[in-house]
């Protein structure tokens, strides 16, 4: 099929059909034994894959990356921090910034929640050449803005 290429009504077909069995297999990730106590939610995976990817981070980098207010991160932040999932520090070069990072005690666990997401992520896109990644990232992204517009 991929060397004849689809057209766009069996792109859109195709797509459709598979959207819904990748939202699924999303829903259906394991929280780890270790944190299902903390009641972490969808939102929460994009944060901690964030702070496990990219490293520490002040929380209006955090609310950059995620596009959303600075004080609903602040808020995600000091519940997960008062649940001990998150650590906060100041920032040594500016007082002011906090820093937030995952505790050490929960590393291995947020990765093992997000490892086989990443891995067949990584499966997925190894074979492409930058340039194709970066149109499937575009494509996704196109389609969650539009899909998202689409709702009253």
């Amino acid at each position: 099929m991929a060397d004849e290429g689809l057209s766009v009504d069996q792109g859109i077909r195709t797509l459709l059909l598979l959207m819904p069995r990748m939202a699924g297999r999303l829903k259906r990730l394991p929280i780890p034994e270790q944190l299902r106590s903390f009641s972490l939610a969808p939102r929460h995976l994009s944060l901690l894959a964030y702070l496990l990817f990219d490293g520490p981070m002040p929380v209006n980098e955090l609310a950059r990356l995620l596009q959303v207010a600075p004080a609903t991160v602040s808020l995600m932040v000091g519940d997960l921090s008062r649940q001990g999932v998150l650590e906060r520090r100041e920032d040594e070069q500016d007082r002011r910034r906090t820093i937030v990072s995952i505790a050490e005690q929960h590393r291995d666990d947020v990765d093992a929640w997000l490892s086989a997401g990443a891995r067949a992520w990584r499966k997925a896109l190894e074979p492409l050449t930058p340039e194709q990644r970066q149109l499937v990232v575009e494509t996704l992204e196109t389609y969650e803005r539009e899909a998202a517009a689409e709702r009253p």
